[in-house]
């Protein structure tokens, strides 16, 4: 009988072992790999760049400080220099060689709308923090994919609506020549004739572009009271600088339909005061962003962008996922992701809708006069909180394929 109960005890432990072992082979090689795939040297790298991957990597320690995994957590990143072509490629090398888990950042819409499919083929995650089209969540739509910062919809919902409703009525669009442009002068053109207002016409101009001068001359001329700039990062920037050379500001407006603090932080408040901007993340909202910006701000010198920020948020919110389901499994860290709020410094409350689209509360804000700004980076008055339901894309006008109506 002894040996009888031997025998049994011995097969427990083996049959424990056994289910530890596969257990702990859910994570695939016991390793979760991330992949930074955003713009290193062009026109999006203040706003993205090495601040993305500094906020990954802030995210992947705290993450392993606080939970302790039993996996390990890689960080890999890339430069896609603002091309689909080249970043399609790197995701396929990623997914099929290198054995990375979720491509994220990936700044620029034609970037993301192309590593979007590759990670489809490949049944791998995809985290969107810096590109803005809302076709990533409608036509674009799939099951892998999450857009987490903010998208044409909501930039347009609060700057266009708030300059239309202050008496800015007539509209001309300079808009950068690519699929996010596009879809952001579209997005602000329907907000602003909701708002009894009038698009007198638009310009569209090569990305990247460096002189604005013909393409401003054209907005001058057709008598807008507000021009609507439809680009972001450096072409914003070389907008409002040549503008303000031509002497079209302050006779006309600018409506930054995308503005971020590092673009302000380069022109100046002189350049760029009482402009209004849309922003889905401040640094100085509250005790919560004013402490994790202050340790990102200690390691880049710079206080930290919506994408740059929200880049740390949903590399967080995906770790947490494969702790709780304790795979690295697509499918079933998707779900986790979906049925759990987010909350931390970004968001209160925020979702991941069957659309992909993570919505959470946006910010009006303008920009202050340099006798208001009482410290460095001190640049906003919050004009507005914009809720999450109010902000993005309801789901009755969603076109993406996954939304039963």
């Amino acid at each position: 009988m002894k040996l009888k109960h031997i025998a049994q005890a011995a097969a427990q432990v083996a049959a424990l072992a056994l289910l530890a072992g596969t257990a702990q082979a859910q994570v695939s090689d016991g390793v979760v790999k991330i992949g930074v795939l955003t713009d290193l040297s062009g026109t999006y790298s203040d706003l993205a760049g090495k601040g993305a991957v500094l906020a990954t990597k802030m995210a992947i320690d705290d993450f392993v400080a606080a939970e302790k995994p039993g996996f390990k957590v890689e960080l890999v990143s890339a430069d896609h220099q603002n091309k689909g072509d080249i970043a399609a490629n790197k995701a396929r090398e990623w997914f099929e060689r290198d054995k990375v888990d979720v491509a994220s950042e990936l700044v620029t819409t034609s970037v993301a709308l192309a590593v979007q499919k590759i990670a489809k083929d490949k049944n791998k995650i995809v985290l969107m923090s810096g590109p803005g089209s809302t076709a990533i969540t409608n036509e674009s739509c799939n099951d892998v994919s999450v857009h987490w910062t903010y998208d044409t919809y909501a930039l347009a919902n609060g700057t266009a609506k708030a300059v239309t409703q202050a008496g800015g009525k007539k509209w001309f669009f300079l808009t950068a020549d690519y699929a996010f442009g596009h879809a952001l002068e579209k997005d602000a053109s329907d907000v602003v004739k909701a708002n009894g207002g009038e698009v007198m016409g638009a310009v569209r101009h090569p990305f990247p572009g460096n002189d604005f001068s013909s393409y401003l001359l054209k907005a001058q001329s057709s008598g807008a009271q507000v021009i609507g700039l439809a680009n972001a990062g450096g072409d914003t920037i070389n907008s409002i600088k040549q503008a303000a050379e031509f002497g079209i500001t302050p006779k006309q407006s600018l409506a930054g339909l995308l503005v971020f603090i590092t673009d302000v932080h380069s022109l100046g408040l002189k350049n760029t005061q009482n402009m209004y901007l849309t922003e889905g993340f401040y640094w100085d909202l509250n005790n919560e962003t004013r402490a994790w910006s202050k340790r990102f701000f200690d390691q880049h010198k710079r206080m930290p962008t919506m994408v740059q920020a929200g880049q740390y948020s949903s590399t967080m919110h995906y770790l947490k996922a494969v702790k709780a389901t304790g795979t690295d499994d697509t499918a079933k860290v998707m779900t986790q992701m979906k049925k759990t709020p987010i909350n931390d410094f970004f968001a209160k409350n925020g979702k991941i809708r069957d659309d992909g689209r993570m919505v959470h509360d946006m910010y009006l804000l303008q920009v202050k006069k340099p006798a208001e700004s009482k410290t460095p980076w001190d640049y906003y008055h919050v004009k507005a909180t914009i809720p999450a339901a109010e902000a993005f894309q309801p789901l009755s006008a969603s076109r993406c394929a996954l939304i039963k109506k």
